[in-house]
Parts: C-alpha cells; sequence; structure tokens
C-alpha cells in the first residue's frame, strides 16, 4: 500500500510518500521539501496573508500532482503552528479543501507526540531520558522521553520565523540583540527547566529541519567534503558545533549563502535556529547532541503502519 503525508509547516511543506510493507516497516519512494513561508509577514498578528495563502496553495498543488503520479492510495495532511494559530485559519482550509485536501490542525501537544514516534523510529534513544527539541517556525517542541514513553513535553511560541519577525534583529546579529534574545528564552522556556529537574537529561536530540542543516555544514567543514550524513541519525562533536555556531551568528545573509551545506531555503532562519539550540545546550549543560532525520512526518508515517 502506497500512502502520502503532508505536513504543513510555518516555513515548509513537506510530502513524503512511502510504500507500507508487510514487516510493519515502510520504504521512502519519494521526500520533498517546499519553502512556502506560510507564516511570512502575518505570524507575529496571528494572521496568513493572501500571498502566503497562495505560495501553499501552489505547493499543495505540485504535491496533489506527485501524488496521484505515485498512485498513493492514502492521503494524510496534517497542520501545525502557522495555521493553528491563525485567526484567519479558515479561510487557508477551505482553499486546500477545494483542491480536494482534507487537512488536520494538530495540537501542539499532538504535534509533540508525532515528533516523538518519528524520532524514536531513526534511533534508539535508550533507556535514559533525552531531550527531543524540534525547531519549526512557528513553534519549537520539547519533548523528554526514553525508548518507551514520554515523561513531558510541551509546545512553545518560540519558532524561528516568529521570533525573528518579533525581535528584528541586525544582520549579522549583536551582542545586544543576543541578550535580548536569551533574556526572552529564559523566561519563557521556564517550564522546560522546571521539567529538567523532575526529568534530568545530559543529552539533546535534534529533529531534521535545522538540525539537519547543523549537520550537513558540520560534514562540509571538518570533514571530506565528499562524505555526507548516513542512516537515519548523525553524532555531533560538540567543540565543532559550537565553532560553527560562533560563525554564523556572525554572518549575514550574503556570508550565509555561501556557507558549504546551508540550503538557500534555511540562510534567513538558521541563526535563530542556533540562538535556539545554543541557549539550551548551554542553560542545561548538556554533553552530547544526536539527530534524528526524521520528525513529524515520519510519526505520522508510523501510526499509518500500525494501522494498516
Amino acid at each position: 500500500m502506497v500512502v502520502a503525508v503532508i505536513d504543513l509547516g510555518t516555513n515548509t511543506f513537506n510530502l513524503l510518500i512511502a510504500e507500507l510493507l508487510l514487516s510493519k516497516k515502510f520504504k521512502v519512494l519519494h521526500n520533498n521539501k517546499f519553502p512556502v513561508k506560510l507564516g511570512k509577514g502575518g505570524i507575529t498578528n496571528n494572521v496568513l496573508l493572501p500571498d502566503a495563502m497562495q505560495r501553499g496553495v501552489v505547493a499543495l498543488e505540485y504535491c496533489l500532482e506527485t501524488i496521484q503520479q505515485y498512485k498513493a492510495e492514502k492521503t494524510v495532511a496534517f497542520a501545525t503552528s502557522a495555521i493553528r494559530e491563525a485567526v484567519n485559519a479558515g479561510e487557508f482550509l477551505q482553499m486546500t479543501h477545494k483542491l480536494g485536501l482534507n487537512v488536520t490542525v494538530v495540537s501542539g501537544d499532538e504535534e509533540a507526540e508525532l515528533i516523538f514516534k518519528g524520532v524514536r523510529l531513526a534511533l534508539e534513544i535508550g533507556n535514559v531520558p533525552a531531550l527531543i527539541m524540534d525547531i519549526g517556525g512557528g513553534s519549537t517542541e520539547f519533548i523528554i522521553a526514553d525508548s518507551t514513553k514520554i515523561y513531558w513535553k510541551q509546545s512553545f511560541l518560540l519558532g524561528v520565523t516568529r521570533l525573528l519577525e518579533k525581535f528584528g534583529p541586525s544582520d549579522p546579529m549583536t551582542d545586544t540583540d543576543l541578550e535580548k534574545l536569551n533574556a526572552c528564552l529564559r523566561v519563557e522556556l521556564k517550564p522546560l527547566f522546571d521539567a529538567v529537574r523532575l526529568f534530568p537529561v545530559a543529552e539533546l536530540i535534534g529533529s531534521s529541519g535545522s538540525f539537519d542543516s547543523f549537520a550537513d555544514i558540520l560534514m562540509q567543514r571538518f570533514h571530506h567534503p565528499e562524505e555526507s550524513k548516513t542512516g537515519t541519525e548523525y553524532l555531533f562533536n560538540l567543540k565543532e558545533t559550537e565553532l560553527v555556531f560562533r560563525d554564523l551568528l556572525q554572518s549575514d545573509r550574503a556570508q550565509r549563502l555561501h556557507i558549504r551545506g546551508l540550503i538557500e531555503m534555511r540562510v534567513d532562519l538558521i541563526v535563530m535556529a542556533v540562538v535556539l539550540t545554543r541557549f539550551v545546550i548551554n542553560e542545561l549543560g548538556l554533553s552530547k547532541m544526536r539527530l534524528s532525520t526524521y520528525a513529524l512526518k515520519e510519526g505520522v508515517l508510523s501510526q499509518l503502519v500500525k494501522e494498516n
């Protein structure tokens, strides 16, 4: 059975098409990302702007054409923070309905649960709780979990697009910009700090997105250029990672466009992702970081596998 999963994110729409196998596993047939920037310009006011909605429709039309080419028997579509928070979300959902697509708007808790399921497919978390972090455009999800269960989870309105439009930092970011952002994170992430006191963690697992880019840059800078990530996880060298973080924080957009391993669709938002990730590592004193190349859409796929 061939199935398709569409993840309607704040920055990126993701399309995953896979064949469900009898062994309760799946084979990926197609995996693509579309830089829709659905939250651009309106996310601070929780509004989807007309041009952003039109970009979304165009991307979804392409997704549906691709799904038809693969003859998928089932399609599921999930929307996250930008649509979840938008006061005019109904207008965009009507547009998707006219395309023949029924979109489920997931809550922050549901999103975190699905991310956990995706990460658990990608790697062995282990029997000691780890902190899973998924950086989105509108929200960032944190989950404390081991291989078998979730101890705590929460979605925060601290996505990179939301933060960028709220704070409007200089490019490159100044020390004052960084101090303001860190002060905000220190207040907003208090529930995370409280949770970590109850469930101590030493490892950060970053799910896909910005963490993919961090890994790609590291591979290009510190390893053989022809090498790339293999499998569904990657172990970060934190000393190398900090060097990359410092360079990104000191860069402007023109410089970032020439960074090997950094794709253009992440050039504008990667610095904010650095601020978030670096803050969490330093504040919690984490000693290990891994990448899970699986996230929300693979979590949805894992549910479809179980249902099949």
